[in-house]
């Protein structure tokens, strides 16, 4: 626990400029993560390998889109600038999700002969899920009142999308032999990138130190306790130690996917940004 006393208001907050600087870093990373992923979701509306997927997918989708907003109006309070155009008109650079979260479905277009891989984005939610839980449970204890109470509200829908993606995971891993085989492949291809999930960025000092969130190690071995009781009930083998990430989008370094991701959702906003959203 921070030794910092517990802030109550944004109004309280800014009177430490370096206090709000690691805040407002750590809320963009948690608001961009949800907001992208949020997008990719979206992306199997119609493509999904059922009606109910995708219903299911559309839904969690919305309440991943909803999280974010409700952390972009955090950092509004907080003098980051306005809700919508943080999410709207920032450019790829100033985004803090991580590299894992930007990765396409698979290959092909939306609306141009997609061939999306549904074991991947199983392997991609399942896993980002348990992070996003653990994630929420450490904000519960953040020094900044406002993210601790939204991060309550949030595990109450988060705990059904994990759920969900839990249950897909066994299904892939418990039918058929090309089923597994895919979520294993899947899961090679997502493992490349997990290891950024777990990075604070540049700021990671000033993060832990202010007491907003716990460490990194803390959250990465919290992270692999919970992960290695997933896969060792649905007989699936541990795929070691993840290399040191290549790019690292929690620092702004991303790959193409994320700007066409970006030019896509703010496509509409930027015609007129004056509108009533």
């Amino acid at each position: 626990m921070s030794e910092h006393s517990y802030v109550e208001t944004a109004e309280e907050a800014r009177r430490n400029p370096e206090y709000v600087r690691a805040l407002q870093e750590l809320l963009f990373q948690a608001a961009d993560d949800d907001y992208i992923l949020a997008y990719r979701g979206a992306e199997w509306l119609g493509l999904a390998p059922h009606i109910e997927e995708d219903v299911a997918f559309s839904s969690m989708s919305q309440d991943m889109m909803g999280h974010a907003a409700m952390l972009y109006e955090m950092l509004e309070e907080l003098g980051a600038g306005k809700a919508d155009d943080l999410a709207h008109m920032r450019s790829p650079d100033a985004f803090r999700n991580a590299i894992i979260i930007e990765r396409p479905n698979g290959t092909g277009d939306y609306a141009d002969q997609p061939h999306y891989d549904w074991a991947y984005a199983i392997a991609r939610y399942s896993l980002y899920g348990v992070f996003k839980q653990i994630r929420l449970e450490a904000l519960a204890y953040s020094t900044y009142v406002p993210l601790a109470q939204a991060a309550g509200k949030m595990q109450r829908e988060h705990h059904y999308h994990v759920r969900y993606w839990h249950m897909w995971f066994k299904r892939l891993a418990s039918s058929t032999d090309d089923a597994r085989a895919r979520l294993n492949a899947a899961l090679e291809q997502v493992w490349s990138d997990i290891g950024e999930l777990f990075l604070l960025g540049r700021a990671s000092a000033s993060i832990v130190g202010f007491g907003l969130i716990a460490g990194e190690d803390d959250i990465s071995q919290r992270w692999m306790n919970a992960t290695r009781n997933m896969f060792a009930s649905n007989g699936i083998d541990w795929p070691g130690d993840w290399g040191v990430p290549v790019q690292k989008g929690r620092e702004g370094q991303h790959t193409d996917d994320l700007a066409q991701a970006v030019s896509t959702l703010s496509e509409v906003y930027r015609l007129d940004p004056a509108a009533s959203w």
